[in-house]
């Protein structure tokens, strides 16, 4: 009898597991294999709290492009969307971090020959220290969801991320290569993707 027991536990794991990959469009949630995090800092000091910035943040604030670009790399803008629901966003252990989240802009980029998938992700927390928690929190078993469109091939296992606290907010740059094999040099469109975080300088100064 416990043998049957244990076998019909068995089968329902797996059930449950291949569902859950299915839900998730065929694929698990990836993680960054390369990921800096920052915590905020004292220079955010006029926006460490929603409460001295409460306007919440729009897309056209956020993206006003239709691309991004550092060195000779450009990124195409493809998608923007508004997450009331901050879960959404997340995953694991990131999604302990999100207390008090009222919205993530997340905006998804791609080189002009198609082989780098980038993504831009701000949460709008409560305070600095509820944004260095979700940053510190990306670090663990958690991390970001790729957004809905994202290309099959995004390779998680090859992709670079920066999170970062500015103030009360916390953003999550993420680029990975979307072609089987090779090297494919990840450093210009990080750096693009990643200085939409600029924005909120001018949040500084209002």
């Amino acid at each position: 009898m416990r043998k049957w027991i244990a076998v019909t536990v068995a089968v329902l794991v797996v059930v449950a597991g291949v569902a859950a990959f299915l839900l998730l469009g065929g694929r698990p949630d990836p993680r960054a294999a390369v990921l800096r995090a920052e915590p905020s800092t004292a220079h955010y000091a006029p926006i460490a709290t929603r409460a001295l910035d409460p306007q919440p943040l729009t897309v056209a604030e956020m993206f006003p492009g239709p691309s991004v670009s550092a060195g000779t790399t450009r990124l195409a803008l493809k998608a923007t969307e508004t997450l009331a629901d901050c879960a959404e966003a997340a995953w694991g252990s990131a999604l302990d971090a999100l207390d008090g989240c009222t919205q993530v802009l997340r905006a998804r980029y791609e080189t002009e020959d198609g082989e780098v998938s980038g993504q831009f992700l701000i949460f709008n927390l409560a305070d600095s220290a509820a944004a260095d928690r979700l940053v510190a929190a990306l670090r663990s078993d958690g991390f970001v969801r790729p957004a809905p469109d994202t290309p099959e091939g995004f390779d998680g296992s090859r992709s670079w991320a920066q999170a970062r606290a500015l103030g009360h907010y916390a953003t999550v740059s993420w680029v990975a290569p979307v072609v089987e094999g090779g090297q494919v040099d990840l450093t210009y469109p990080q750096v693009a993707v990643d200085g939409l975080s600029l924005a909120i300088q001018r949040r500084l100064v209002r």
